[in-house]
C-alpha cells in the first residue's frame, strides 16, 4: 500500500484529526491516515493523488504540503 507523508498546519487535537479524516474520506483511493500532532505530519495510506489529498485538507481548513517541501 502506498504511503504519502504531508505536513499539516493547524491540527491541534482529536477534533481536528476527525475533521481531517472526514475530508480525506472523500479522496478516491484513501484507506487511512495516521496523524502525529506534535510533528504536524500525517501519513496517508492508499492509492491517492497527492494534489487531491492537499486539496481536501485545505478545503477542511488544514493547509498541507508534501513533507519533502
Amino acid at each position: 500500500m502506498k504511503e504519502t507523508i504531508v505536513n499539516v498546519t493547524g491540527v491541534k487535537c482529536g477534533g481536528c484529526v476527525a475533521k481531517c479524516q472526514a475530508a480525506l474520506k472523500t479522496v478516491p483511493g484513501f484507506v487511512e491516515a495516521v496523524f502525529d500532532i506534535p510533528a504536524k505530519t500525517a501519513v496517508i495510506r492508499g492509492d491517492v493523488d497527492l494534489s487531491a489529498v492537499i486539496g481536501a485538507l485545505g478545503k477542511a481548513g488544514y493547509p498541507a504540503v508534501p513533507r519533502n517541501s
